[in-house]
């Protein structure tokens, strides 16, 4: 991932450049030299903002694969009451 600054000028006379440049990584537009906004894809916005995802999306993740992960049976049994 790699971050890009660009001033505001610099953002408006060549936009395609900053939508390029997003697809790599965070563009930050700066405003008299200090950071104001931030340009991001829509997939990334979407992955930062928590977006909902049904169980098998997030079964479906890629390298989840790699992670083991092992269950094991629980046993419940009754409990015994006591009476008195």
């Amino acid at each position: 991932m790699s971050i890009t600054t660009l001033s505001s000028r610099e953002l408006n006379h060549d936009v395609s450049s900053a939508k390029k440049a997003a697809k790599s990584g965070p563009v930050i537009i700066t405003d008299r030299g200090k950071p104001s906004h931030v340009l991001m894809t829509y997939d990334e916005f979407e992955r930062l903002s928590g977006k909902h995802r049904s169980l098998i999306e997030a079964l479906a993740m890629p390298g989840l694969s790699a992670i083991d992960f092992e269950l094991r049976r629980v046993e419940i049994g009754p409990r015994e009451v006591d009476f008195s």
